[in-house]
């Protein structure tokens, strides 16, 4: 299957500039030299350097139909490590669909999604924690998500991984070796020895595993719930965040009786953000749903924005609040400044003397004034100051997480046989273990059928 030659739009469908369409495989030059010359009808391209743009036309049969540029890539020296061509056309859909249809009947079949990304990994270009970064590229909504992706395509999560596989390999030759050979090998402090290094091993692995947290948030966005009393300016909010009028304002207390939801970019930080309905005691039937789904709401959420008026005194609903806020990641942003306050910070930081993870900021909603205050505020309690992605590897993906803490899980198995005085080969099968489940993250320990699952996820023509 992977000899044949492929090709499908590397660009999306839709009137653009230009399109791509990419054509890799053993016939890939041939395939490209059969429908395109130049304008004299010269084929050109069979004996064509690596690395080479030319210009042409593609023609079905004797009929001339688009001008294009076509790019010759041979293997190992492009993207799938086989030889590649690549016409840029005109962006038409009506063009671009027409040359594909050359290309298909002059010997290529049609690409499945992911299958260029899929050949780059078996022909060994890339490894999988790569070929995943690629669709995190193409799927970044946000900055810090694209510095990350962009990191871990450069090898990061890669390299991280090889270290801790070599480690843990050496350890597991040495055994073997001792036990096969104990008359020339010894073994005699070598326990002492073999804790030490588990030690490292374990908080590398460790590591990797609490930055899932933040590698999670850095891709996905951070689960932001607005919560305060009714009209204290929580709709302001969401519309300031937003940059247009998401929420109905209105001095009306009570406006917002269910939950709005909007995936919100603020500078670096990628927010999911709700809005809820004010808190408080309430009768009404309506009101009182949206409050119950406002408290649960927070319960779930990554991070609690809560909205004080400052310009009026804090009464029975805003103590409620800060009765269920304790234990979540907190920005109090005290409001309404603009007018005359009441309510001031020190007030606000001694109710909230006892929880370790909030912060309390002025803003002018109004006024729409705060909001960098804000972001460095976020960015203070979730990634401890600069986010830097120069020696720092986050783990964004959730197969690599799991099979992280299964290597963790497998060199604790080890630690524990190591104290317990265990037989040395005992050792190595957790040890083995834990050098496979680490392939899995770089794909030299996986299924055909998994490493599918995977590329079939990808868009068409990557």
């Amino acid at each position: 299957m992977y000899k044949e030659t492929i090709a499908a739009v590397a660009t999306a469908l839709a009137q653009s500039g230009i399109s791509i369409i990419r054509i890799s495989g053993d016939q890939a030059v041939a395939v490209a030299d059969r429908i395109f010359g130049t304008k004299n009808k010269r084929r050109i391209l069979e004996h064509a350097e690596s690395q080479n743009i030319h210009y042409g036309l593609i023609y079905d049969g004797e009929e001339p139909v688009d001008e294009v540029m076509v790019s010759v890539m041979k293997a190992p020296r492009s993207y799938t490590a086989e030889d590649t061509v690549e016409i840029n056309c005109h962006g038409g859909i009506l063009v671009t669909n027409r040359i594909l249809e050359i290309v298909l009947s002059h010997g290529a079949r049609l690409a499945e999604p992911g299958e260029f990304t899929k050949r780059a990994f078996l022909n060994g270009r890339i490894d999988l924690s790569k070929a995943e970064a690629v669709m995190d590229v193409i799927q970044s909504d946000n900055e810090l998500a694209l510095k990350s992706s962009f990191h871990q395509l450069k090898g990061a999560v890669f390299s991280r991984v090889k270290e801790l596989r070599e480690k843990i390999l050496y350890e597991i030759a040495f055994i073997e070796s001792a036990l096969d050979d104990p008359e020339h090998i010894s073994m005699e402090g070598y326990e002492e020895k073999l804790a030490l290094i588990l030690e490292e091993i374990s908080g590398e692995l460790k590591k990797l595993l609490d930055s899932a947290g933040d590698g999670r948030m850095i891709k996905e966005g951070i689960g932001t719930v607005i919560l305060g009393k009714p009209n204290a300016g929580k709709s302001s909010l969401l519309n300031v965040l937003s940059g247009e009028e998401r929420a109905i304002v209105t001095d009306i207390a009570g406006t917002t009786r269910d939950i709005l939801e909007e995936s919100i970019r603020l500078q670096h930080l990628c927010l999911r953000v709700k809005d809820t309905a004010g808190i408080r005691f309430t009768e009404d039937t309506v009101e009182k749903i949206g409050v119950e789904r406002a408290i649960q709401s927070a319960k779930e959420a990554d991070l609690i924005l809560y909205v004080v008026d400052a310009s009026v005194p804090l009464d029975e609903n805003d103590f409620h609040i800060l009765s269920f806020i304790q234990e979540k990641p907190c920005v109090v942003l005290l409001n309404k400044t603009d007018l005359p306050s009441v309510v001031t910070e020190s007030v606000l930081k001694d109710k909230l003397r006892d929880h370790r993870l909030c912060l309390v900021i002025k803003v002018s909603l109004k006024e729409k004034k705060g909001m960098e205050d804000l972001e460095k505020a976020i960015q203070k309690l979730f990634f401890h100051g600069e986010i830097s992605f120069e020696n720092e590897v986050y783990i964004t993906n959730i197969r690599q997480k799991e099979a992280l803490q299964e290597a963790y899980d497998s060199v604790h198995m080890v630690k524990e046989s190591v104290r317990l005085a265990m037989p040395e080969d005992f050792y190595t099968i957790d040890l083995m273990n834990a050098y496979a489940c680490l392939g899995k993250i770089i794909g030299e320990e996986v299924g055909d059928d998994l490493v599918n699952e995977i590329f079939s996820r990808f868009c068409m023509g990557k």
